[in-house]
């Protein structure tokens, strides 16, 4: 199998267009290559697009590479614009297809360009490199673009996340590795940040599309205040956890959900798919037959296991012990910290189950004093 190509983070390529601006604003040279080092220590080398010299500034671009990654910034170039201030101090702002923060709970503050502060410090890093390199002790203001970034930024989730008008300028390393999950993870650990600081709760979350449309036709819930874990529940209750959030709501269907019954966080198939060993054996501590529990067994879908259910007479039974577990082990994954309402449902069938697991105020006091 062929090695998927790593690619370059936006927070990097400002860094290294950022450096060449400066060093030719400051020496009248250009440099077509900038080596930076990751936050692993890593040296990584990029060529420089493009640099231009302007009337008290220079413009140096970088081509963004995201490798082998579904990279919506992939051949994106990043600009920096650099020019000398009176005040000996380095200066760096968000221009064209930058992003302005609109809402608290992001670790950029509201009005600032969407410059994530390891990005924000790279940035800076490669200044003061170039300065330092040329013994430059005055300022430097900096202006990070990315021509067409607003229309690119529409591809993202920057307007749910309160970020508009751009792109964010992103990455914690320097170093994007092709289709990993962690940054589909951090997206929704930023999602739960804001919701919580605008005063959510609970918070509503829900694994796709299928949950939101249910929890906006059926239950009346306004979706738009709502956060989507994908496949990614356990990561997404740790960081309730984490965040000392009190409150969630969990609206999903059957076939992603019932899969917490078997103690299963991460609800994607290639994971594990046990929802018909689940339904099949809550069906036989109901009294099914074996051969209503083979039928189970090669059942294909939730809702062909439904049926089968609700023609064998056990159906609520059936749901209500599988709720019964769902609770069990959402109470094991947050230590009884949060309380935690949960539905289940399928299209067909409507609310299968509405379950609720209370925190335990002692275990929360346990919790707070280690």
């Amino acid at each position: 199998m062929t090695e998927l190509r790593r690619g370059l983070t936006t927070g990097l390529c400002a860094a290294a267009a950022a450096y060449a601006a400066t060093y030719c604003l400051l020496s009248q040279n250009t440099v077509h290559q900038v080596s930076l080092p990751t936050s692993f220590g890593e040296l990584v080398t990029l060529p420089i697009a493009e640099t231009v010299a302007l009337p008290e500034q220079v413009r140096s671009g970088v081509i963004k590479d995201a490798g082998d990654d579904p990279d919506v910034t992939h051949g994106a170039t990043v600009y920096a614009t650099v020019s000398k201030t009176e005040q000996a101090e380095i200066d760096v702002d968000g221009g064209e297809g930058i992003g302005r923060v609109s809402k608290p709970g992001l670790k950029v503050a509201v009005g600032k360009a969407a410059i994530n502060p390891v990005p924000l410090a790279m940035i800076t890093s490669a200044i003061e490199l170039a300065c330092d390199e040329l013994s430059y002790q005055g300022g430097i203001k900096a202006v990070i673009s990315i021509p067409g970034g607003e229309e690119l930024a529409k591809k993202t989730m920057n307007a749910r996340l309160g970020v508009i008008g751009g792109l964010s300028i992103l990455g914690t390393t320097g170093i994007v590795s092709p289709m990993s999950n962690q940054a589909l993870i951090d997206t929704i650990k930023t999602e739960i940040d804001v919701l919580h600081a605008s005063g959510s709760n609970p918070i509503l979350m829900m694994p796709g599309n299928y949950g939101r449309s249910f929890a906006r036709d059926v239950l009346g819930l306004n979706i738009d205040q709502s956060v989507r874990f994908a496949n990614f529940v356990g990561e997404a209750l740790d960081h309730i956890v984490a965040s000392q959030i009190k409150s969630v709501m969990l609206v999903g269907h059957a076939g992603k959900l019932v899969k917490l019954a078997g103690g299963i966080m991460n609800t994607h198939s290639s994971t594990a798919d046990c929802r018909m060993e689940i339904i099949t054996a809550h069906a036989a501590m109901a009294g099914a037959s074996a051969e209503i529990a083979s039928a189970l067994m090669s059942c294909t879908t939730t809702e062909a296991a439904i049926e089968i259910l609700f023609e064998a007479g056990i159906s609520q039974t059936v749901w209500q012990t599988i709720g019964q577990r769902i609770a069990f082990y959402l109470e094991q994954r947050t230590r009884e910290l949060v309380d935690i309402d949960f539905i289940v449902f399928t299209d067909e069938a409507g609310v299968l189950i509405q379950g609720k697991v209370l925190r335990n105020d002692k275990a929360r006091e346990t919790e707070e004093a280690r």
